[in-house]
């Protein structure tokens, strides 16, 4: 399960980032092309979003996070690059 969250976690960072790339980098030259890419984009970050949210909660227990620490966890999910920074620090390595 930890080895899954940690996935995730790192996959949710990067598709945040591709969305802002594609909000901030594609929008401005290519409307057609961001309009295109922007539901596929979007739907993929919000599934591992929540898959992301689910798993912190899951494991809360397991990784014996206090809830100021199940907060960073879950307020990393907001912030970009944050999720990397969670990965590394707050995740029990296996």
């Amino acid at each position: 399960m930890v080895r899954i969250f940690k996935n995730i976690a790192i996959l949710e960072g990067i598709s945040y980032l591709v969305l802002f790339a594609n909000m901030l980098l594609i929008k401005p030259i290519n409307l057609g092309l961001y309009k295109t890419m922007l539901y596929p984009i979007g739907m993929t970050h919000g599934l591992l979003f929540i898959g992301y949210v689910f798993l912190a909660v899951v494991l809360k227990k397991s990784q014996n996070w206090n809830f100021i620490s199940l907060l960073v966890v879950l307020t990393a999910s907001l912030l970009p690059l944050a999720t990397f920074f969670v990965e590394k620090k707050y995740i029990k390595h296996v």
